[in-house]
């Protein structure tokens, strides 16, 4: 389900009142863990925390470069945590802190899908939001060749 939202506010307004409510939580999860140097804005039908193009400069794909990102879909939320897939041994670390919560992981390479909010490891989410500046993001990308 991609929404045609261009606020974050609008993209709220568009939920059932259970998923708007859980969806909400992940926003606030964000905020409270991201660091400066990352917009929030509608990117991709999702609620996209990025850095701009301003700063970054063109990317590969000419958009923004994509840090976090929350999505509503029909049947689970999903979360895109790009820092950790490009960074390491993180995605080992994020993968053993989430079994160590007990609660049952469905994640690609980086985007973890959850049927409601219950169902999702916070403070590891947390954890990999925090993981990165946007400077540091940046040079990894750049050292990628996504920027």
């Amino acid at each position: 389900m991609q929404s045609s939202a261009t606020t974050v506010k609008q993209y709220l307004d568009e939920l059932d009142s259970e998923r708007a409510t859980q969806i909400r939580e992940l926003v606030k999860l964000v905020r409270n863990n991201i660091k400066p140097g990352f917009i929030e804005t509608m990117r991709w039908g999702m609620i996209s925390y990025e850095i701009p193009l301003e700063v970054s400069g063109e990317t590969y794909n000419k958009q923004p470069l994509n840090y976090v990102a929350i999505a509503s879909q029909k049947n689970y939320i999903s979360v895109y945590v790009l820092g950790i897939y490009a960074n390491g041994d993180d995605p080992l670390e994020f993968r053993s802190r989430w079994a160590t919560s007990g609660k049952k992981l469905n994640m690609g390479k980086a985007c973890v899908r959850f049927k409601t909010i219950e169902d999702a490891d916070l403070p590891t989410l947390a954890w990999a939001i925090r993981r990165l500046s946007a400077s540091q993001y940046l040079k990894l990308a750049k050292a990628h060749g996504q920027a």
